[in-house]
């Protein structure tokens, strides 16, 4: 009898991507930092500020969920919500983006093809509209909103590119290999 099959081939591409949504209020029972994350589109975790805590979501977080890559990764995690917390609440709105309190969604992605990072992105909507578009690889930040100018501006005298570049070349990059291997390892017929 053939052992899980794996859902993916590691000689082809695959992706990490962090989808952070923090507020810069909320109320009680409503987290101020919610996290999903998930590997070519499979959802694997899930965090939220208020139980402070990554939960594994499906086969694949259940089978990484003791590592030391997922230990790196919920570390991060906190880490990085603290940092755009402090980022969403100094966030000066223009008039078309503004719509009560600020709230930040980043999605964190990065990409790889055998052992090669290949991509690696931050994309930044406020309130809902798309604001920012940082290219890791590149180091180069596109302006989609106008009146996203001067945030861009205040990140990049905050020196925050480092920062989004070191967690998504290097970190991302090593998190998505690790879970990889690990994954082939769990699913391998024996």
């Amino acid at each position: 009898v053939p052992g899980p099959q794996l859902p993916f081939s590691l000689t082809d591409t695959h992706s990490l991507c962090l989808d952070l949504t923090v507020k810069s209020q909320s109320g009680p029972g409503h987290p101020w930092y919610k996290v999903q994350g998930s590997v070519d589109k499979k959802p694997f975790l899930q965090y939220d500020s208020d139980s402070n805590k990554v939960r594994s979501s499906g086969l694949l977080g259940d089978k990484v969920n003791a590592t030391k890559a997922w230990t790196e990764l919920t570390q991060t995690l906190e880490e990085v919500g603290q940092e755009l917390r402090m980022i969403v609440s100094d966030i000066k709105l223009e008039n078309s983006m503004t719509r009560g309190p600020p709230t930040l969604h980043v999605q964190l992605c990065c990409q790889c093809e055998g052992e090669r990072g290949t991509a690696a992105s931050w994309h930044v909507n406020i309130n809902g509209q798309p604001a920012l578009l940082f290219d890791a690889m590149n180091r180069t930040w596109t302006v989609i909103n106008p009146e996203a100018r001067a945030i861009k501006e205040e990140w990049e005298n905050k020196g925050l590119a480092n920062n989004f570049r070191r967690i998504s070349m290097g970190d991302c990059h090593h998190w998505l290999r690790e879970f990889l291997d690990h994954w082939q390892k769990v699913l391998e017929p024996s």
